[in-house]
């Protein structure tokens, strides 16, 4: 209780000298499209606008003449945000080794991610990514990928959708995608199937229990929102004293700790090595196969392949719900690829086999018109909307910008899908025509787009990430008609360490005719 009493005084003091600030107009000021205050920096409009903070970081991103800013904020916090594609090539790859991660970032985000991939530099990142990077380029692995991702829309997905489709139901797209990847992502990280989603339960009792699934969730969002404090030591006080929703994220963090831990147990008991998911072949690695370790790393590849494809596509099937024009040109892509293989084959194309209810590599290499429609949604929408990182030393942007010593730099994907610097007047409007060629699909510059990060830290899963959004997407346009609820509406973001739709995605879907046309 005097903890209590002493955190509401502490806040009425600051509510007196906020009441101050705004009291006296001429006391603030606007820098460069972002008011500042005395003392407070950009406090109070961060307080006012952290709620839609991507539309508002764009708002004034948008109106500097670099597309970028500097500002501080109490508690020793001062940094550069920036939308500016030659900034951003030069903190990710000219001078990569003078903006890492940085002890702020990896500190919030630790007892989640501990020094996985995604949260570590120097040697240990070094270490990982060498041996990441060549499993993520072996062939085996891609083949897994797609076996996995083929098996779960037949047998789960699709039969899930028939069902709901009969039954005239309401289904939340968006949680149904994060099943999706969940199931897809444990099953090629450690060949455990949680079977989360499935035509009967939306959930079973398997191997990885409901609350595996649930408590991975809740670690995820209270994590970011460790971002978002107004005052940036406010959480480790709610962590000393066990308080609200940091001791909601030590018992998610327990339950995804213990489930991960008992996995790893299992699997280095068993005496056949199994090379077709990657905690075995992390197991096998002897240089680098503590329990510590194993975990860090089964947590930081759950995390990268349940939620940001599953994000990706939230968005991807909301933009395309209100553009029959793009959905019409994807169904004939499809069908003029299910032509193709029943001419190369001589036979009648029927619809109704379960061998096309999915699409082979092959098959999905050549669907460059859906290739060039996710990529827009990604670019307007990107999973991971920010991105920071910390400066080492003094320095100066390509832009003239100021970045001084233990200062981070934050890219902004979110904002840099909507400059018109970038992409031109019709930024803000869902073209994939902007991404093809003569019909071939143009990949753009990483520091323009850089959805997948740029640089040495370039996303290792990107083509894995394709794969599954192509299948998926693929796969459900060409049987289903989806009538999103609330149709024109922008659904509320919600800024956890992915952009996910608050509500989810409510919507209806309707099985198309599959009767071949003459």
């Amino acid at each position: 209780m005097e903890f209590f009493s002493l955190q509401s005084f502490f806040f009425f003091l600051l509510s007196i000298f906020l009441f101050i600030i705004f009291w006296d107009q001429n006391s603030s000021k606007k820098v460069k499209g972002v008011r500042t205050y005395p003392v407070l920096g950009i406090l109070p409009e961060f307080i006012k606008n952290r709620h839609r903070f991507l539309d508002w970081s764009t708002e004034f991103l948008e109106k500097h003449p670099t597309n970028t800013i500097t500002f501080r904020r109490p508690g020793k916090i001062q940094g550069v945000i920036t939308a500016n594609p030659i900034n951003v090539e030069y903190m990710l790859k000219t001078n990569f080794e003078n903006y890492p991660k940085g002890d702020r970032f990896i500190g919030l985000l630790e007892d989640f991610l501990g020094r996985g991939i995604f949260n570590s530099d120097g040697h240990l990142w070094k270490l990982q990514r060498k041996t990441a990077s060549f499993e993520f380029n072996t062939k085996s692995l891609r083949n897994f990928v797609m076996e996995n991702v083929q098996q779960e829309i037949r047998n789960r997905l699709l039969p899930f959708l028939r069902r709901a489709a009969k039954n005239s139901e309401i289904i939340d797209l968006q949680d149904i995608l994060e099943r999706f990847a969940f199931d897809n992502v444990c099953k090629v990280a450690f060949n455990e199937d949680p079977a989360c989603l499935n035509a009967g339960e939306l959930c079973n009792s398997g191997e990885l229990s409901p609350e595996f699934a649930k408590a991975f969730e809740d670690a995820t969002n209270l994590s970011a929102g460790r971002f978002m404090y107004a005052l940036p030591y406010l959480w480790k006080i709610k962590k000393v004293f066990n308080l609200g929703s940091e001791r909601r994220l030590r018992e998610s963090i327990t339950t995804v700790h213990e489930f991960a831990t008992k996995i790893i147990r299992a699997r280095k008991k068993e005496n056949t090595r199994q090379d077709s998911d990657l905690l075995s072949r992390f197991i096998s690695n002897e240089d680098n196969n503590s329990e510590e370790f194993l975990r860090d790393i089964v947590v930081s590849f759950i995390l990268a392949g349940r939620d940001t494809t599953s994000s990706s596509l939230a968005w991807f099937f909301w933009l395309l719900a209100s553009r029959p024009d793009i959905e019409k040109n994807i169904l004939e892509e499809l069908k003029s690829i299910r032509n193709n293989k029943a001419g190369e084959n001589h036979q009648e194309h029927e619809w109704n086999k379960s061998s096309n209810e999915t699409f082979s590599f092959e098959e999905l290499r050549d669907m460059h018109y859906l290739h060039a429609s996710i990529s827009e949604a990604l670019r307007l929408y990107p999973p991971v909307p920010v991105d920071t990182k910390a400066c080492l030393e003094d320095d100066v942007m390509p832009d003239g910008t100021f970045v001084g010593k233990g200062w981070f730099v934050s890219y902004q994907a979110y904002a840099m899908g909507r400059m018109k610097s970038i992409w031109g007047e019709n930024c803000r409007s869902f073209m994939p025509e902007r991404w093809l060629e003569n019909g071939v699909f143009r990949p753009e510059n990483p520091f323009r787009f850089p959805v997948f990060h740029a640089g040495p830290r370039m996303c290792l899963g990107k083509e894995m990430a394709y794969i599954q959004m192509k299948s998926i997407a693929a796969c459900v346009i060409e049987r289903f008609e989806i009538e999103v609820e609330g149709k024109g509406h922008c659904p509320e973001q919600i800024l956890s360490l992915t952009l996910r739709m608050k509500g989810g995605l409510p919507l209806k879907v309707k099985e198309r005719s599959m009767k071949k046309e003459d």
